[in-house]
């Protein structure tokens, strides 16, 4: 039996997952939690990833091995490829301002649309080096090169010794905001003047595929990818297939062959981890809001499902909009939540706890109108992630989305989707291993279209 491995970097932790490289079938498992935090030391990626690997009962006896990682997360190196200073994460919102002059910078959201695909904001990479330039220039003097969390993992497995073996793909580099998922290639005349002029190393751009190295182990090293690559990869999604996962972000992501072109920037141009392109959409607040719901009412998550499915669909005219975060889609690192509708008849922990379940859903269910606009196909909508756990969210999504809703069986699909692809790259084969779809449970409601009404009228009262 040949065992192939995938990691999962996320912003919570780190998930290893040991597959037999023709079935998929899971052998073994183990995680590590991440610092709580939206700037954090990359050799703790490195720390959890080790415990990771430990619990899972190590990697030596595993063939290949690929990373997917949290997204636009910030990594320099300096010269002698130490991390110059911790990383920025994606849900670090102190670029909003650097985003906002970048835009500016070329001319406004259209013009970075036709260029990336992506119109910064606060999440994505260069608008965290735009910051970095002017409010830690020392530091960005120091920066030789700089890579995403995927490819600072993946060159620690491979020894980590020179920048200029740095390596990342499509899928990641394409949320950086300085590479064209569309021309497949970096646009260095961006990069250079967030960094008021300053040039860096960036990684390598490999091939789907590819064979990037070796680990120290002597397994073979696929070329990694972002998580939402990753998780797409994981559930074979083709064109049709709408993915919505609901996990630190929400996002929701469509396998297609036309690169995205969206001047709103409510659609980022991304690329999958096949060689095809995955338009998307990401908020910031999505499981999390099902977390501070729960904490708010001092229940568990299986209780705040009951209180929810016991209170009516539109909660009675209560509507929450959920920005407990700021938001990135729509672009407000600034806002807060709010509660609209309040009355005596519907101040109940059922009714806040159904209007909180049913804000979050509103936010996602934007964002597949926006793919729509992008001339995505909706075929299927597939709900994943640690939200999708919950009974209440399965139950309600429909009412709000409009449409029937799949539920694949819980798993940690970016890292099998990372696994997947470490197969894929051991065996040197045209297309991915064919592992089989994962079965999903059906779920179907009678849309309630008035609840996104309601919704719509109140979510730009909210504070920005």
């Amino acid at each position: 039996m040949t065992l192939v491995a995938g990691i999962d970097s996320s912003t919570q932790s780190c998930k290893v997952i040991v597959c037999e490289s023709d079935t998929g079938e899971t052998v073994r498992e183990g995680r590590a939690p991440h610092p709580d935090d939206t700037a954090v030391a990359p050799q703790e990626w490195a720390k959890a990833l080790d415990a990771a690997m430990a619990t899972a009962g190590g990697l030596d006896d595993v063939a290949a091995v690929s990373v997917a990682a949290q997204q636009h997360g910030m990594v320099c190196l300096d010269d002698a490829s130490s991390v110059v200073r911790p990383a920025l994460l994606w849900n670090d919102t102190r670029s909003a301002d650097a985003a906002a002059e970048l835009v500016d910078d070329l001319g406004g959201a259209g013009s970075w649309a036709d260029a990336v695909g992506v119109v910064p904001v606060a999440a994505i990479t260069v608008s965290k080096l735009r910051w970095l330039a002017d409010f830690e220039p020392r530091n960005a003097d120091r920066t030789a090169a700089v890579c995403l969390p995927h490819d600072w993992l993946g060159w620690q497995l491979a020894g980590g010794q020179d920048p200029s073996t740095l390596s990342t793909d499509r899928g990641d580099a394409s949320g950086s905001g300085y590479f064209s998922a569309a021309t497949d290639s970096y646009r260095r005349d961006l990069l250079s003047p967030a960094l008021r002029g300053r040039t860096v190393q960036l990684p390598r751009v490999a091939g789907p595929a590819e064979q990037i190295g070796e680990t120290r182990s002597g397994a073979v090293l696929g070329p990694g990818t972002g998580d939402n690559a990753a998780a797409a990869l994981a559930l074979d999604a083709r064109e049709g297939d709408v993915v919505v996962s609901v996990g630190t972000s929400g996002v929701v992501s469509a396998v297609s062959a036309i690169p995205a072109n969206d001047p709103g920037g409510f659609v980022a141009g991304f690329a999958d981890a096949t060689g095809h392109q995955l338009p998307l959409v990401c908020t910031l607040n999505a499981a999390r809001v099902l977390d501070a719901t729960a904490s708010l009412l001092g229940v568990d998550h299986d209780e705040l499902s009951r209180l929810a499915l016991s209170a009516p669909c539109g909660s009675d005219g209560l509507v929450m909009v959920p920005y407990f975060e700021g938001e990135r889609t729509p672009n407000r690192p600034r806002a807060t939540a709010s509660v609209h509708g309040l009355r005596l008849a519907n101040s109940t922990p059922a009714h806040f706890a159904h209007a909180a379940i049913e804000g979050l859903l509103c936010g996602l269910a934007e964002g597949i109108d926006h793919l729509a606009a992008q001339r995505v196909t909706v075929r299927r909508i597939l709900l994943v992630g640690g939200g999708a756990r919950s009974r209440a969210l399965c139950e309600l999504a429909p009412t709000v989305f409009g449409a029937p809703v799949l539920v694949p069986r819980p798993a940690e699909y970016v890292a099998i989707g990372a696994a997947r692809q470490a197969a894929w790259a051991l065996a040197g084969a045209v297309e991915p291993p064919d592992w089989g779809r994962t079965p999903a449970e059906r779920y179907e409601a009678d849309p309630a279209p008035a609840v996104r009404q309601r919704y719509s009228k109140v979510r730009d009262l909210t504070d920005s």
